[in-house]
């Protein structure tokens, strides 16, 4: 069960690319230096720049704790912060803690009693050496995506606009148990008003149909960070004992079963992708007899994601029942029946 665990660990840390640091980098990775810190709270250099901040760097350990409590909220949404420095253009995510909030399938909201809780868990941190201040929020967006909603830019808006420097980070804790890998997005708003540049498109995600127009509308609003995790001796012993335990729920789950509501969702929504290009198809057929290239593109371009959409469901499906049928053969013991030979010997005629 032991050897069992750490090599679910170590594919773990495969999976999410966790390279480990060392020397002087480890150093100055958990060196909080409050000089530093003051001086880039002085200079404010966010203010001139709205795409000032790039790259984020997540612990494992943080990283592990965000996956975690976002799968334990199911289908809910859940909310946590998450504590670290930022150092020029990067933030650096040390650790993360829940908040005790209500969450819905569509929104988390944070009451006195979540602000009054964080306020509390800072400066008792503060106390036992950890130095490190809030940098940011993280939520789950079950089965949807990682991309920020009307409400997380709002959100977010208001964050930067009184916490700064602040980061919002996005998990999706079904399709990470459905991938394998956790499934996350880091993101900061612009200002009200700024016109951002445009940008080079970014890597294809599964939207949901009922999603779409929001995603749409909010997308100009917001950018996001290139992720990296990263991880030391310092952590490695407090992440084996967590480990333990997401490695224990994780073998006591089933995909199949946990996640069934979900695929079923993914096929009804694939249905309704479907009959939407269908019917798109046939007024372009009725209305013109012929495609014009700018539609037929788009009509392509729509059959492709869908395309994309059926296939990464197959393909996260197979990889399922292939885990399920691995740990029956491992952990439900049959006799076999091919020892219970006759002791008579056999008769020929």
């Amino acid at each position: 069960m032991a050897a069992g665990s750490s090599t679910a660990q170590v594919r773990w840390e495969l999976e999410n690319n966790i390279v480990e640091a060392s020397g002087s980098d480890a150093d100055a990775l958990f060196f909080y230096d409050q000089t530093q810190q003051s001086a880039i709270q002085a200079q404010k250099p966010w203010t001139k720049d709205p795409h000032y901040f790039k790259h984020v760097r997540v612990s494992a350990l943080a990283l592990l704790k965000m996956a975690m409590h976002c799968r334990s909220g199911g289908n809910i949404e859940v909310m946590g912060m998450m504590q670290g420095k930022t150092v020029e253009d990067t933030f650096y995510v040390m650790d993360a803690f829940a908040l005790p909030v209500e969450g819905t399938e569509t929104r988390v909201n944070a009451q006195a009693e979540a602000y009054e809780y964080m306020v509390d868990f800072v400066q008792t941190s503060k106390q036992v050496g950890r130095l490190e201040n809030v940098v940011g929020w993280y939520h789950s967006h079950p089965g949807y995506g990682c991309w920020m909603s009307g409400i997380d830019c709002s959100t977010q808006m208001l964050n930067q606009q009184y916490q700064e420097p602040f980061l919002a980070i996005i998990i999706d804790p079904i399709r990470t148990v459905a991938a394998g890998k956790v499934e996350i997005g880091a993101f900061r708003t612009y200002p009200e008003g700024y016109k951002p540049p445009d940008e080079p498109a970014s890597e294809y995600q599964t939207i949901p149909l009922s999603k779409i127009e929001d995603f749409g509308v909010h997308a100009k609003q917001y950018y996001s960070l290139d992720i990296s995790y990263f991880k030391s001796s310092l952590d490695t012993d407090l992440l084996s004992l967590l480990w333990n335990k997401y490695w224990v729920n994780t073998l006591s789950s089933s995909p199949l079963v946990g996640n069934r509501e979900f695929v079923a969702g993914q096929i009804s929504d694939l249905a309704e992708k479907l009959e939407h290009a269908e019917g798109q198809l046939a007024h372009s057929g009725r209305s013109s007899g012929f495609f014009m290239p700018n539609e037929r593109k788009k009509d392509d371009s729509q059959l492709a994601k869908i395309s994309h959409d059926s296939t990464k469901t197959t393909v996260e499906q197979i990889k399922e029942i292939a885990s399920q049928v691995i740990k029956d053969l491992l952990f439900n013991y049959r006799p076999s029946l091919g020892h219970q030979a006759s002791s008579e010997p056999m008769q020929t005629s």
